[in-house]
């Protein structure tokens, strides 16, 4: 019902950065829900990494706070994740969804691959 689509991921050296990028390709407007940036690396369990509210209040897990910063432009229909400072272990499939009791359908994600 809600197509979320990912960009901006790529490979990396450790110390780099990357913006990535969630719009909704579907036409929905999201800008009214709280979204956030989930990870998930090859045989675990996707994370939620950064959150935002419709008004702009943020979270962070703790594995990423002071180097990752999640916006979002309303007016856009976008939501953005800026990452500096990536580490090996930030390698991982990145998502965007709502964050809330229910999700959006998931999107194909945006791999961030972090390594030398």
């Amino acid at each position: 019902q809600v197509q979320l689509v990912e960009s901006g991921g790529g490979l990396v050296q450790p110390g780099g950065s990357l913006r990535l990028l969630c719009a909704a390709a579907s036409g929905t407007k999201f800008s009214i829900y709280t979204m956030g940036w989930y990870r998930q690396a090859p045989g675990k369990q996707r994370e939620l990494v950064a959150a935002i509210t419709s008004g702009g209040d943020t979270n962070y897990a703790d594995s990423v706070k002071g180097r990752f910063t999640i916006s979002r432009d309303n007016a856009k229909n976008t939501v953005y994740l800026q990452m500096n400072n990536l580490k090996p272990e930030d390698t991982a499939v990145y998502y965007c969804n709502r964050n809330a009791l229910v999700y959006f359908d998931w999107g194909q994600g945006t791999q961030v691959t972090v390594s030398s």
